[in-house]
C-alpha cells in the first residue's frame, strides 16, 4: 500500500482528512504534535499517532494539514527527514507561491485546494445540504497543481487529493500561480468580501426600516437567480432593463475604476500571499 504522513492530523483540518482516508488504499500515519490534537484524533477518528520522524521515514506522500504561516517553516524542518522520490502535498498556494518551500530536486511538490460545494447544486438530501464547507456530505470540485516532480506523481498525488476532499466532481489541473489567483485574489480579496459587503448592506436596509428576515430573504434569493444569470446557468434568464440600469449607475458608485488590476496583478498577488505566510 501506499504509504501517507499526514502532518496536523489532529487539527480541524486534519481531522477531516483523517476521517476521509479510512477506508481508503492508503496506509496512513497519522503525526501531531499537541496532545490536545492528539486526544481530538483519537476520539474523532479513533486512531494514534506516530511520531514524525518515523512516519516521514517511511512516507511515500506526506499530507501537510498545517497552518499556511507555518508551511515554510516546517517544510525546511522535515526535508531532510524525506527519502528521495516522495511527494509533499500542500493545501493552499501560499507557502509554494511565496516561495517558501526548501529547494529540493528529487522530492515532489503538488499543491491542491478545495473549490467547496457549488451556491447553485444538485443536492437532495439535508445532510448534504447543510456541508457548506464540503468534504463530508456534499460534493465539490478541487484544483490541482504539480509545481516540481515526475508527470507520474501528477495521478497519484490527485488521487491522495480526490480521497482527503471527497465526494470530488472535477479535478481541474493548474498551476500553482492558478491557484494563487483563485486563492486568495479570486475567492477572498473579491469574493468573500462582497459577501460581507452584501451582508453589509442587508444591515443597512434593516437599519432604515425593513424587517430583518425579509431583507435577508430578499438578497439570498437575488444572489441566487443573480448568479446564475451572470454565470450563464440559467441561460434563458435575462436581467431586467430596470435591474441594468441600476448595475449601470452603480458600479462606478461602488468600484473604483481599475480595481480588477490592483487586485490581480502578479504583484499584488504574491504580496497578498507573502502576508498570508508571514500573518
Amino acid at each position: 500500500m501506499t504509504k501517507v504522513a499526514l502532518l496536523g492530523a489532529g487539527g480541524k483540518m486534519g481531522v477531516r482528512l483523517s476521517t476521509n482516508l479510512q477506508g481508503s488504499r492508503f496506509d496512513v500515519d497519522h503525526v501531531e504534535v499537541s496532545e490536545t490534537g492528539r486526544e481530538r484524533l483519537k476520539n474523532a477518528v479513533g486512531v494514534n499517532c506516530v511520531e514524525r520522524d518515523i512516519a516521514l521515514g517511511q512516507a511515500d506522500v506526506v499530507v501537510m494539514a498545517v497552518p499556511d504561516r507555518l508551511i515554510g517553516s516546517i517544510a525546511h524542518d522535515i526535508i531532510d527527514k524525506i527519502r528521495p522520490g516522495t511527494a509533499i502535498i500542500v493545501l493552499d498556494a501560499a507557502a509554494p507561491y511565496a516561495g517558501k518551500m526548501p529547494t529540493r530536486a528529487d522530492v515532489t511538490y503538488f499543491v491542491t485546494h478545495p473549490c467547496h460545494p457549488p451556491i447553485i447544486n444538485d443536492e437532495t438530501t439535508p445532510t448534504a445540504k447543510a456541508d457548506f464547507f464540503g468534504g463530508v456530505h456534499a460534493k465539490q470540485h478541487i484544483v490541482c497543481a504539480l509545481m516540481q516532480g515526475p508527470e507520474e506523481h501528477y495521478a497519484l498525488c490527485e488521487e491522495v487529493a480526490r480521497e482527503i476532499y471527497k465526494p470530488v466532481m472535477r479535478a481541474h489541473r493548474c498551476t500553482v500561480e492558478n491557484i494563487a489567483i483563485l486563492e486568495p485574489a479570486l475567492s477572498e480579496t473579491v469574493g468573500i468580501t462582497l459577501c460581507l459587503a452584501m451582508k453589509d448592506a442587508v444591515d443597512e436596509a434593516v437599519r432604515r426600516g425593513v424587517p430583518q428576515q425579509a431583507a435577508t430573504d430578499f438578497m439570498l434569493g437575488h444572489i441566487n437567480i443573480g448568479l446564475s444569470i451572470a454565470f450563464g446557468i440559467f441561460p434563458e434568464g435575462r436581467f431586467s432593463d430596470g435591474a441594468l440600469l441600476a448595475i449601470e449607475q452603480a458600479k462606478p458608485q461602488i468600484f473604483r475604476e481599475g480595481w480588477l488590476d490592483r487586485v490581480f496583478n502578479k504583484d499584488a498577488v504574491m504580496q497578498s500571499v507573502k502576508d498570508i505566510c508571514e500573518a
